[in-house]
Protein backbone atom coordinates (compact mmCIF):
# COMPACT_ATOMS: atom_id res chain seq x y z
CA UNK A 1 0.00 0.00 0.00
CA UNK A 2 1.43 3.36 -1.04
CA UNK A 3 1.86 6.27 1.30
CA UNK A 4 -0.71 8.31 -0.67
CA UNK A 5 -3.33 5.59 -0.18
CA UNK A 6 -2.61 5.53 3.53
CA UNK A 7 -2.88 9.32 3.71
CA UNK A 8 -6.20 9.20 1.87
CA UNK A 9 -7.64 6.58 4.21
CA UNK A 10 -6.47 8.46 7.29
CA UNK A 11 -7.96 11.69 5.93
CA UNK A 12 -11.34 10.09 5.21
CA UNK A 13 -11.35 8.48 8.65
CA UNK A 14 -10.43 11.78 10.30
CA UNK A 15 -13.20 13.71 8.50
CA UNK A 16 -15.73 11.03 9.39
CA UNK A 17 -14.63 11.12 13.02
CA UNK A 18 -15.00 14.90 13.17
CA UNK A 19 -18.48 14.74 11.65
CA UNK A 20 -19.51 12.17 14.24
CA UNK A 21 -17.99 14.27 17.00
CA UNK A 22 -19.83 17.36 15.75
CA UNK A 23 -23.12 15.49 16.12
CA UNK A 24 -22.22 14.47 19.67
CA UNK A 25 -21.16 18.01 20.59
CA UNK A 26 -24.32 19.54 19.18
CA UNK A 27 -26.64 17.00 20.78
CA UNK A 28 -24.73 17.13 24.06
CA UNK A 29 -25.24 20.88 24.36
CA UNK A 30 -28.85 20.68 23.21
CA UNK A 31 -29.89 18.24 25.92
CA UNK A 32 -28.43 20.35 28.73
CA UNK A 33 -31.08 21.14 31.35
CA UNK A 34 -32.75 24.53 31.24
CA UNK A 35 -33.58 26.90 28.41
CA UNK A 36 -31.10 29.20 26.69
CA UNK A 37 -33.63 32.02 26.41
CA UNK A 38 -34.41 31.81 30.13
CA UNK A 39 -30.69 31.76 30.93
CA UNK A 40 -30.17 34.94 28.89
CA UNK A 41 -33.18 36.91 30.19
CA UNK A 42 -33.28 35.63 33.75
CA UNK A 43 -36.10 34.26 35.86
CA UNK A 44 -38.25 37.41 35.64
CA UNK A 45 -38.59 37.35 31.83
CA UNK A 46 -42.06 37.40 30.33
CA UNK A 47 -43.20 34.67 27.91
CA UNK A 48 -43.31 37.25 25.09
CA UNK A 49 -39.65 38.19 25.58
CA UNK A 50 -38.64 34.53 25.80
CA UNK A 51 -40.49 33.82 22.53
CA UNK A 52 -38.72 36.74 20.83
CA UNK A 53 -35.29 35.56 21.95
CA UNK A 54 -35.99 31.99 20.84
CA UNK A 55 -37.07 33.29 17.45
CA UNK A 56 -33.97 35.48 17.12
CA UNK A 57 -31.65 32.60 18.02
CA UNK A 58 -33.44 30.14 15.75
CA UNK A 59 -34.34 27.85 18.65
CA UNK A 60 -37.78 27.19 17.17
CA UNK A 61 -36.29 25.51 14.10
CA UNK A 62 -36.13 21.69 13.89
CA UNK A 63 -33.08 20.07 15.44
CA UNK A 64 -31.52 18.89 12.17
CA UNK A 65 -31.92 22.35 10.58
CA UNK A 66 -30.15 23.98 13.53
CA UNK A 67 -27.35 21.42 13.32
CA UNK A 68 -26.77 22.02 9.62
CA UNK A 69 -26.77 25.80 10.10
CA UNK A 70 -24.40 25.55 13.05
CA UNK A 71 -21.97 23.19 11.27
CA UNK A 72 -21.99 25.32 8.11
CA UNK A 73 -21.23 28.45 10.10
CA UNK A 74 -18.44 26.69 11.98
CA UNK A 75 -16.80 25.43 8.78
CA UNK A 76 -16.91 28.92 7.28
CA UNK A 77 -15.36 30.46 10.39
CA UNK A 78 -18.53 32.14 11.62
CA UNK A 79 -18.63 31.18 15.31
CA UNK A 80 -21.42 33.61 16.16
CA UNK A 81 -21.67 35.86 19.19
CA UNK A 82 -21.67 35.20 22.91
CA UNK A 83 -25.08 34.83 24.51
CA UNK A 84 -23.77 36.42 27.70
CA UNK A 85 -22.38 39.72 26.39
CA UNK A 86 -22.85 39.72 22.61
CA UNK A 87 -19.10 39.71 21.93
CA UNK A 88 -17.76 38.13 18.76
CA UNK A 89 -16.65 34.57 19.62
CA UNK A 90 -14.08 34.36 16.82
CA UNK A 91 -12.19 37.43 18.05
CA UNK A 92 -12.08 36.17 21.63
CA UNK A 93 -11.03 32.67 20.56
CA UNK A 94 -8.20 34.07 18.44
CA UNK A 95 -6.84 35.95 21.44
CA UNK A 96 -7.20 33.10 23.88
CA UNK A 97 -6.05 30.37 21.48
CA UNK A 98 -2.69 32.12 21.11
CA UNK A 99 -2.23 31.96 24.89
CA UNK A 100 -3.10 28.26 24.99
CA UNK A 101 -0.75 27.52 22.09
CA UNK A 102 2.10 29.36 23.84
CA UNK A 103 1.48 27.33 26.99
CA UNK A 104 1.31 24.05 25.04
CA UNK A 105 4.40 24.75 22.92
CA UNK A 106 6.51 25.71 25.94
CA UNK A 107 5.43 22.51 27.69
CA UNK A 108 6.13 20.36 24.63
CA UNK A 109 9.60 21.86 24.12
CA UNK A 110 10.50 20.81 27.66
CA UNK A 111 8.53 17.58 28.15
CA UNK A 112 9.25 15.76 24.87
CA UNK A 113 13.09 15.92 24.86
CA UNK A 114 13.21 15.32 28.62
CA UNK A 115 10.94 12.27 28.41
CA UNK A 116 13.00 10.69 25.59
CA UNK A 117 16.22 11.36 27.48
CA UNK A 118 14.89 9.87 30.73
CA UNK A 119 13.41 6.88 28.90
CA UNK A 120 16.72 6.15 27.23
CA UNK A 121 18.57 6.59 30.52
CA UNK A 122 16.25 4.09 32.18
CA UNK A 123 16.73 1.60 29.32
CA UNK A 124 20.53 1.72 29.47
CA UNK A 125 20.64 -0.65 32.43
CA UNK A 126 17.24 -2.26 33.15
CA UNK A 127 16.78 -2.99 36.82
CA UNK A 128 19.62 -0.71 37.84
CA UNK A 129 19.45 2.10 40.37
CA UNK A 130 18.75 4.83 37.80
CA UNK A 131 16.09 2.72 36.13
CA UNK A 132 14.35 2.04 39.46
CA UNK A 133 14.42 5.74 40.38
CA UNK A 134 13.00 6.88 37.03
CA UNK A 135 10.39 4.11 36.91
CA UNK A 136 9.15 4.65 40.46
CA UNK A 137 9.06 8.43 40.04
CA UNK A 138 7.12 8.20 36.78
CA UNK A 139 4.69 5.73 38.34
CA UNK A 140 4.11 8.14 41.23
CA UNK A 141 3.50 11.04 38.83
CA UNK A 142 0.95 8.99 36.88
CA UNK A 143 -0.93 8.38 40.13
CA UNK A 144 -1.27 12.11 40.90
CA UNK A 145 -4.07 14.05 39.16
CA UNK A 146 -3.08 17.27 37.43
CA UNK A 147 -4.97 19.51 39.86
CA UNK A 148 -3.10 18.00 42.81
CA UNK A 149 0.25 18.56 41.09
CA UNK A 150 -0.72 22.17 40.42
CA UNK A 151 -1.81 22.75 44.03
CA UNK A 152 1.45 21.32 45.36
CA UNK A 153 3.49 23.53 43.01
CA UNK A 154 1.56 26.63 44.05
CA UNK A 155 1.93 25.76 47.72
CA UNK A 156 5.71 25.34 47.44
CA UNK A 157 6.80 28.00 44.94
CA UNK A 158 4.09 30.66 45.33
CA UNK A 159 2.98 30.46 48.96
CA UNK A 160 5.96 29.07 50.89
CA UNK A 161 8.93 30.33 48.89
CA UNK A 162 7.16 33.29 47.18
CA UNK A 163 9.32 32.90 44.11
CA UNK A 164 6.56 32.77 41.48
CA UNK A 165 3.05 34.20 41.10
CA UNK A 166 0.14 31.88 41.86
CA UNK A 167 -2.14 33.63 39.35
CA UNK A 168 -1.07 33.59 35.71
CA UNK A 169 -2.80 36.79 34.67
CA UNK A 170 -1.60 38.47 31.47
CA UNK A 171 -1.37 42.20 30.81
CA UNK A 172 -0.41 44.07 27.62
CA UNK A 173 2.49 45.73 29.43
CA UNK A 174 4.21 42.42 30.28
CA UNK A 175 7.66 41.87 28.79
CA UNK A 176 9.49 38.59 28.18
CA UNK A 177 10.63 38.23 31.81
CA UNK A 178 7.06 38.67 33.08
CA UNK A 179 5.81 36.07 30.61
CA UNK A 180 8.45 33.59 31.76
CA UNK A 181 7.53 34.12 35.44
CA UNK A 182 3.81 33.54 34.90
CA UNK A 183 4.36 30.54 32.62
CA UNK A 184 6.75 28.60 34.86
CA UNK A 185 4.15 27.09 37.22
CA UNK A 186 1.53 26.20 34.57
CA UNK A 187 4.24 24.69 32.35
CA UNK A 188 5.63 22.71 35.29
CA UNK A 189 2.17 21.41 36.13
CA UNK A 190 1.52 20.26 32.56
CA UNK A 191 5.03 18.82 32.19
CA UNK A 192 4.72 16.66 35.30
CA UNK A 193 1.30 15.51 34.13
CA UNK A 194 2.39 14.23 30.69
CA UNK A 195 6.05 13.42 31.35
CA UNK A 196 5.51 10.09 33.08
CA UNK A 197 3.51 8.48 30.24
CA UNK A 198 6.12 9.42 27.63
CA UNK A 199 9.03 8.27 29.80
CA UNK A 200 7.49 4.86 30.43
CA UNK A 201 6.55 4.35 26.78
CA UNK A 202 10.04 5.35 25.60
CA UNK A 203 11.62 2.91 28.04
CA UNK A 204 9.26 0.08 27.07
CA UNK A 205 9.68 0.65 23.33
CA UNK A 206 13.47 0.79 23.52
CA UNK A 207 13.68 -2.33 25.71
CA UNK A 208 11.38 -4.18 23.30
CA UNK A 209 13.70 -3.37 20.40
CA UNK A 210 16.78 -4.29 22.44
CA UNK A 211 15.37 -7.79 22.94
CA UNK A 212 15.08 -8.42 19.20
CA UNK A 213 17.46 -10.94 17.52
CA UNK A 214 19.19 -8.26 15.43
CA UNK A 215 20.12 -6.23 18.51
CA UNK A 216 21.23 -9.36 20.37
CA UNK A 217 23.53 -10.17 17.46
CA UNK A 218 24.96 -6.65 17.59
CA UNK A 219 25.59 -7.07 21.32
CA UNK A 220 27.46 -10.32 20.66
CA UNK A 221 29.59 -8.50 18.10
CA UNK A 222 30.61 -6.01 20.78
CA UNK A 223 28.72 -2.92 19.63
CA UNK A 224 28.81 -0.34 22.47
CA UNK A 225 25.59 0.06 24.46
CA UNK A 226 25.30 3.79 23.72
CA UNK A 227 25.60 3.20 19.98
CA UNK A 228 22.98 0.44 20.18
CA UNK A 229 20.55 2.78 21.88
CA UNK A 230 21.01 5.83 19.68
CA UNK A 231 21.64 4.32 16.23
CA UNK A 232 19.70 1.06 16.35
CA UNK A 233 17.14 0.86 19.15
CA UNK A 234 15.77 4.43 19.17
CA UNK A 235 15.03 4.70 15.40
CA UNK A 236 13.20 1.36 15.46
CA UNK A 237 11.23 2.38 18.56
CA UNK A 238 10.05 5.70 17.11
CA UNK A 239 6.60 4.34 16.14
CA UNK A 240 5.14 3.83 19.63
CA UNK A 241 7.08 6.82 20.99
CA UNK A 242 5.56 9.11 18.35
CA UNK A 243 2.09 7.78 19.18
CA UNK A 244 2.33 8.47 22.89
CA UNK A 245 3.92 11.88 22.28
CA UNK A 246 1.08 12.84 19.92
CA UNK A 247 -1.55 11.70 22.41
CA UNK A 248 0.02 13.76 25.16
CA UNK A 249 0.39 16.78 22.87
CA UNK A 250 -3.30 16.44 22.07
CA UNK A 251 -3.92 16.51 25.80
CA UNK A 252 -1.96 19.76 26.02
CA UNK A 253 -4.43 21.39 23.63
CA UNK A 254 -7.65 19.88 24.94
CA UNK A 255 -6.75 19.02 28.53
CA UNK A 256 -5.38 22.32 29.76
CA UNK A 257 -8.80 23.16 31.18
CA UNK A 258 -7.83 22.25 34.74
CA UNK A 259 -4.45 23.99 34.68
CA UNK A 260 -5.79 27.15 33.06
CA UNK A 261 -8.68 27.30 35.53
CA UNK A 262 -6.46 26.77 38.58
CA UNK A 263 -3.94 29.41 37.50
CA UNK A 264 -6.57 31.77 36.07
CA UNK A 265 -4.74 31.61 32.75
CA UNK A 266 -6.70 33.32 29.92
CA UNK A 267 -6.71 30.46 27.44
CA UNK A 268 -9.29 28.39 25.60
CA UNK A 269 -9.74 25.97 28.49
CA UNK A 270 -10.73 28.69 30.94
CA UNK A 271 -12.88 30.34 28.27
CA UNK A 272 -14.83 27.10 27.90
CA UNK A 273 -15.27 26.72 31.67
CA UNK A 274 -16.64 30.26 31.90
CA UNK A 275 -19.03 29.50 29.04
CA UNK A 276 -20.29 26.34 30.76
CA UNK A 277 -20.88 28.34 33.94
CA UNK A 278 -22.87 30.98 32.02
CA UNK A 279 -24.56 28.37 29.80
CA UNK A 280 -23.14 30.14 26.76
CA UNK A 281 -23.84 27.31 24.32
CA UNK A 282 -22.17 28.75 21.16
CA UNK A 283 -18.85 29.15 22.99
CA UNK A 284 -19.05 25.65 24.46
CA UNK A 285 -19.77 24.15 21.04
CA UNK A 286 -16.98 26.08 19.33
CA UNK A 287 -14.33 25.29 21.96
CA UNK A 288 -15.31 21.62 22.04
CA UNK A 289 -15.01 21.33 18.25
CA UNK A 290 -11.63 23.10 18.25
CA UNK A 291 -10.30 20.73 20.91
CA UNK A 292 -11.64 17.67 19.06
CA UNK A 293 -10.21 18.88 15.74
CA UNK A 294 -6.74 19.28 17.22
CA UNK A 295 -7.00 15.86 18.88
CA UNK A 296 -7.97 14.12 15.62
CA UNK A 297 -5.32 15.97 13.60
CA UNK A 298 -2.56 15.07 16.05
CA UNK A 299 -3.64 11.42 16.06
CA UNK A 300 -3.61 11.37 12.25
CA UNK A 301 -0.17 12.95 12.27
CA UNK A 302 1.05 10.32 14.75
CA UNK A 303 -0.25 7.50 12.53
CA UNK A 304 1.43 8.92 9.44
CA UNK A 305 4.75 9.55 11.21
CA UNK A 306 4.67 6.04 12.70
CA UNK A 307 4.19 4.56 9.24
CA UNK A 308 7.01 6.65 7.83
CA UNK A 309 9.28 5.62 10.72
CA UNK A 310 8.43 1.92 10.24
CA UNK A 311 7.58 1.17 6.60
CA UNK A 312 6.88 -2.52 7.42
CA UNK A 313 3.40 -1.64 8.68
CA UNK A 314 2.41 -0.56 5.15
CA UNK A 315 2.38 -4.14 3.96
CA UNK A 316 0.03 -6.91 4.97
CA UNK A 317 1.56 -10.10 6.22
Amino acid sequence: MSLLEILGKRLVLGVGTLLFVSVLVFLGTEILPGDVANAILGQGATPELIAQVRERLGLNEPLHIRYIVWLTNFLTGDFGTSLANGADIGTEISRRASNTIILAVCTALIAVPLSVLLGLAAAVKPGGLLDRIITSTSLALISFPDFLVAVVLVTIFAIKLRWLPAIASIRPSYDLVDWIRILILPVMGLTFTILAHMVRMTRSAVLSVLSSPAIEMAILKGVPRRRLLLRHALPNALGPIINVVALNLAYLISGVVVIETLFNFPGLGRYMVEAVTNRDVPIVQTCAMIFCTFYVLLNMTADILSIMANPRVRYKK
